[in-house]
């Protein structure tokens, strides 16, 4: 049985530093015991820059090579990791990466590309004659099985049952392994759009509930006055500081 693992470079939530994804981190957990389970082979591959020292820490998780096909960013990544995973019997990858934009479409694109089923949103995986057995990730606590025929893809979920495992001794070992290839340009949409970092939304604020819970649902059954005051009269300081009285009254603010 063959089986590859597609990787991608992750982003630090606070620094915006390049790391491993952590999503991919455990679908490559996954795999790596998948193959030990059934002596199976197992590729890592990754669409990319292979100069990015964040994919040098897949090898510290585990991955002997990763085998990097090199295509710059405007290119039909889902095309040519299709045409690389031609004949593999199992492809894990992440639900999506960890760039804020990311659409998680790429699993989708490369099933459809190499005309096999996919499953997402997977917490544990097995594979039994020739049958993979998912447990999937639903809403509200529930878990699903599912059992789909291989060939398959598997979208592994950021809170699948696997733990990472890192050593700086196989990051030493391990080697990175660009591969040239004739990417294809995706389209020219690109071209009008602009990245940039995310900026955080304004946090409305609220006073604190303060009432029982027997007001709170009379509340919701009839119509009454919540109190307030309506300021007309006066200057715009006076107006000012009726609004921030109210603020520290019910601790909105701490001056």
């Amino acid at each position: 049985m063959k089986i590859a693992v597609l990787v991608s470079v992750g982003r630090h939530p606070v620094s915006g530093t390049a790391r491993y994804s952590r999503n991919d981190a455990a679908a490559l957990t996954i795999a790596l015991s998948l193959a030990k389970a059934h002596h199976a082979s197992l590729d890592v591959l990754h669409a990319g820059d292979a100069s990015n020292p964040a994919l040098k820490e897949y090898l510290a998780l585990g991955a002997r090579v990763v085998e990097v096909l090199e295509a710059p960013a405007t290119s039909d990544t889902a095309a040519l990791l299709a045409t690389r995973l031609t004949g593999y019997d199992l492809v894990l990858s992440g639900t999506r990466a960890e760039g804020a934009f990311d659409t998680g479409m790429l699993p989708y694109q490369v099933a459809a590309a190499l005309d096999m089923p996919l499953v997402g949103a997977a917490v544990d995986l097995n594979v039994r004659n020739g049958v993979a057995e998912v447990r999937q990730f639903m809403p509200k606590g529930l878990r699903r099985r599912v059992e789909v025929s291989l060939p398959a893809l598997i979208a592994v979920h950021p809170l699948a049952n696997a733990t990472p495992a890192y050593a700086y001794a196989r990051l030493r070992e391990g080697t990175i392994e660009p591969i040239a290839t004739q990417a294809r340009p995706e389209n020219d949409e690109h071209l009008a759009w602009t990245t940039r970092a995310a900026t955080a939304k304004p946090l409305r604020l609220a006073a604190a509930e303060k009432r029982s819970g027997h007001a709170r649902m009379l509340s919701a059954t009839t119509t009454e006055s919540r109190g307030g005051s309506v300021v007309i009269e006066g200057s715009s300081v006076e107006k000012a500081q009726v609004i921030l009285a109210y603020l520290r009254e019910h601790q909105l603010v701490d001056y």
